[in-house]
């Protein structure tokens, strides 16, 4: 394994242009590579900075290339374009490392395009290449929000997440631990978690005193449950089980948290290969499947008892469609009253409460309270 940074963050890059996730691959090769702390960070700063700002970085150096290009020689100039217009690097350096690390064979090319967009000035031709999105994410939004809002939430999910971290030592955004803290769960409650994976909010849960049963339908992200739990010291049952066939008893708990996959488009900054991966196809998809498991999570509670709904996306589909659906499919789910949304910057949205990532500086969140009433 090699001890030169920018080597191993190219060979990370071309990776994940073959598909590997970043969140995996990354810290897997800093593990084998020995470097220290430092370099690591900046391994890290390169290949999730770069991977974010893929056709922003393509932009600037296509303006130059004529042929084209391997996977390698791309990521190279990539990594460059990266130092030299997002991380201020001299121009010297940026080049001349970079260059360094590409593939023998492409070596003039890589410095001849790079020394170009060192002194080129740049025209953008439209928001999604400047802020490096798929056309479809910038228009979404847009439509969402209005366009001040969407490019403001678009530009805080290009720069790297701060790292928040809970008294117990898990790391967890603030976002989501207010999410955790608005199922207001208490000691002695029984308070299910059926989306649970990889266990952040149900071991925030467990520690207010309620007895919590975790399920995931992906048997390895219910391990990963059971092993922060574990870790944490955290009253946590798990088990594997798909949130839409509950495998726990109906009417037994008090509370109930889905925290419910989705498109996921309010935590960009953090998943740097997502708004690559994700299409706008699978929006409409999630918000069936996460109709399904709100609805099968309602069951679990008695009557009295509270559901909270959560996604970490942006979508009107995904947050207020799914508030629709359940007013028109479960009128026994009525608005739970005040207390406000723990932490700051919430808006009411539908009857529940988005934060967008501009307005605290952390994830974009959803969350819908509703208490099930006797039928």
């Amino acid at each position: 394994m090699t001890t030169d940074p920018r080597r191993l963050a190219l060979s990370a890059l071309a990776r994940i242009d073959d598909g590997a996730f970043a969140n995996l691959v990354v810290p897997a090769m800093l593990e084998e590579s020995g470097l220290p702390e430092r370099d690591r960070g900046f391994v890290t700063e390169l290949v999730y900075g770069t991977t974010r700002m893929r056709r922003a970085c393509d932009f600037l150096v296509d303006r130059f290339v004529m042929r084209p290009l391997d996977t390698s020689t791309r990521a190279a100039l990539r990594l460059g374009a990266y130092q030299l217009h997002f991380m201020g690097t001299p121009p010297h350096a940026a080049v001349s490392a970079t260059v360094d690390v590409a593939p023998r064979r492409s070596r003039g090319l890589v410095n001849a395009v790079l020394r170009k967009v060192a002194t080129s000035t740049v025209a953008w031709p439209d928001d999604a290449t400047r802020l490096s999105y798929p056309d479809w994410i910038v228009e979404r939004l847009i439509a969402d929000w209005g366009r001040d809002d969407a490019v403001a939430a678009l530009e805080q999910m290009d720069a790297a997440p701060a790292v928040t971290v809970r008294a117990d030592g898990y790391v967890q955004d603030l976002a989501s631990q207010w999410v955790a803290e608005s199922v207001g769960a208490r000691p002695g409650e029984r308070v299910a978690d059926t989306c649970a994976g990889p266990g952040g909010k149900a071991t925030a849960l467990a520690a207010t005193g309620a007895w919590i049963a975790a399920s995931d339908a992906q048997p390895g992200r219910a391990g990963r449950v059971l092993g922060n739990a574990r870790r944490l010291d955290a009253d946590v049952g798990v088990v594997a089980a798909d949130g839409r066939r509950p495998a726990f008893r109906p009417a037994y708990f008090d509370r109930v948290l889905v925290d419910a996959p989705c498109s996921g488009l309010g935590v960009l900054r953090r998943r740097p290969d997502a708004r690559w991966r994700i299409d706008h196809g699978d929006v409409a998809r999630l918000a069936m499947l996460q109709r399904e498991l709100v609805d099968a999570a309602a069951d679990l509670v008695h009557p009295g008892g509270t559901v909270v709904y959560s996604v970490c996306t942006l979508t009107a589909e995904e947050t207020i469609g799914v508030d629709e659906w359940l007013a028109v499919h479960r009128p026994d789910l009525e608005p739970q009253p005040e207390p406000a949304m723990p932490g700051t910057g919430w808006r009411p949205h539908g009857r529940g409460a988005i934060l967008l990532p501009h307005v605290a500086g952390t994830d974009g969140m959803f969350v819908l309270r509703v208490k099930k009433q006797a039928q």
